[in-house]
């Protein structure tokens, strides 16, 4: 049998998809600080088979990208018929299934990892995606059990054989959610259970030491990292230059979320870009040392002459600027 040929280098570093977030102004955020390989947000096989409009702006895609992967989640059948050939009309490099999703809509509609759990539904309908869909097929999962790998792995081999040309595994069950430890060695028995198929550790990445021990449990050479990066483009530059990696001073730091909000605005127009905006502004603002009147104040812009007083305001007003070039990021953000 030949190898299958991996869809991504040894050391590369994948944004994940998230909901609500990488959309093209946020990709285009990442990709300025080192990102490359960057998907879609999530996006609803149920919302593509009902015509739903937000679906449509869900699957663009940028003529400067020159990767871009696409995430769907669901777990019914027809709609994930509907959907994957929708998909197929569009141009993307990958196509992806989640299994790894753990929020509770998309858990109460047994799709994500509620439907990852069920491995013989899971995998019947990843079977249905991998014979329709024209892009390389791959998958996003979480480990099943902490204790016992072999249901992770029945899940993982099933995959394989379907032709599943990677695998992103993160390190947590579902009722883990996002916190608690990630399982670096369950991962390495995936590796080792496919070899012929690329297995992407993900979890618990905030920084460059982090995704380096993940590595070396995990014994993965590529990483996903996903809340590690929400309000820190730049860990995608930390990662690839490790310890000589000189974070963003105050001023790169007010520069780059000026150019996301600006972007969020031209994409959406100014009063839905705003909206959209508070929350990207409040991560920015995360584990920066700046206080809960600032957060406060972000919750409330409505529009770009109020965002550039409040940037203004918070750049030359915020904490010392050894909060963003002498602070170790997950100390950073262990004090938010």
């Amino acid at each position: 049998m030949l190898q299958k040929k991996h869809i991504y280098p040894g050391n590369a570093v994948l944004a994940a998809p998230l909901s609500g977030y990488t959309d093209l102004p946020y990709r285009r955020s990442l990709r300025r600080q080192g990102c490359f390989y960057c998907f879609t947000e999530m996006v609803d096989a149920a919302s593509i088979a009902y015509s739903n409009d937000n679906s449509a702006e869900l699957l663009r895609r940028g003529e400067d990208e020159e990767f871009l992967a696409v995430q769907l989640v669901g777990g019914d059948l027809e709609h994930l018929r509907i959907a994957v050939d929708a998909i197929n009309e569009h141009e993307f490099d990958v196509f992806d299934f989640n299994l790894g999703c753990p929020v509770p809509k998309v858990a109460k509609k047994h799709a994500g990892a509620a439907l990852g759990r069920d491995v013989k539904k899971a995998l019947e309908c990843f079977a249905l995606l991998a014979q329709r869909t024209r892009f390389p097929i791959t998958a996003k999962i979480r480990i099943l059990d902490e204790c016992d790998p072999q249901p992770t792995l029945d899940l993982v081999c099933g995959l394989a054989e379907l032709g599943a040309r990677a695998i992103t595994v993160h390190g947590r069950i579902m009722s883990r959610f996002y916190s608690g430890e990630v399982f670096g060695d369950i991962i390495a028995r995936c590796v080792q259970a496919v070899p012929d198929t690329q297995i992407i550790a993900n979890g618990g990445i905030m920084s460059h030491y982090d995704a380096e021990d993940l590595r070396r449990r995990s014994n993965c050479a590529a990483v996903m990292v996903a809340r590690g990066m929400m309000g820190n483009p730049w860990l995608f530059r930390e990662i690839a230059e490790g310890s000589a990696f000189v974070p963003p001073s105050v001023q790169e730091w007010a520069a780059e979320m000026t150019q996301h909000i600006e972007e969020m605005v031209q994409y959406y127009g100014e009063k839905r870009g705003m909206t959209l905006s508070r929350k990207l502004i409040l991560d920015y603002l995360r584990g920066r040392g700046f206080g809960g009147e600032s957060k406060n104040q972000a919750s409330r812009l409505d529009s770009l002459d109020e965002f550039y007083a409040f940037r203004d305001r918070v750049a030359s007003k915020g904490p010392a600027a050894s909060y963003f070039t002498n602070q170790p990021r997950e100390r950073r953000l262990r004090q938010a």
